[in-house]
């Protein structure tokens, strides 16, 4: 069990950055442990720009992107899982990595075995839908928006 900390990002100046910490439930079976700090929202154009941080060797939900997401690996290693019908495949993105999604994609991460730092550029769909978290068998358990995050009630 984590003591319930602000986590430190060593190459970032972080005081002024307000941390939600997700972990999970019991109706999960992977550690999920990991932080959440909102940088920017635009709700009139669907827009939202935030850190997230993996304690080490944990997850963030199983989930799907609902709109387009830019993704900048800070710090750490980001380990992404993608699961299609015909292969799974598993990616370890390092600090300098940064990509950009339309959406639609299926998978877990996972910070590497010191965690990970990861800015998420991202875009939401109708009614500010950010994305999906599923259970194992693709189920969408709840559709997280940008009022999710703005609200202070991430949960696990």
């Amino acid at each position: 069990m984590h003591a319930l900390t602000q986590p430190a990002l060593s190459a970032y100046k972080t005081d002024d950055i307000a941390w939600q910490r997700v972990t999970g439930s019991p109706r999960f079976d992977y550690p999920i442990d990991y932080w959440v700090a909102v940088l920017g929202v635009q709700p009139e154009t669907g827009r939202i720009d935030f850190l997230s941080k993996w304690e080490p060797n944990s997850y963030c939900h199983y989930h799907r992107h609902l709109g387009p997401i830019t993704t900048l690996v800070l710090e750490g290693e980001q380990h992404v899982v993608e699961k299609t019908a015909s292969e799974t495949v598993h990616k370890v993105r390092r600090p300098g990595f940064c990509a950009r999604s339309e959406g639609g994609d299926v998978h877990m991460e996972y910070g590497g075995p010191d965690g990970a730092v990861v800015l998420f550029m991202c875009e939401a769909v109708e009614g500010g839908k950010l994305f999906d978290v599923l259970d194992r068998d693709g189920k969408v358990l709840v559709t997280a928006t940008i009022e999710t995050f703005t609200s202070g009630k991430l949960s696990g």
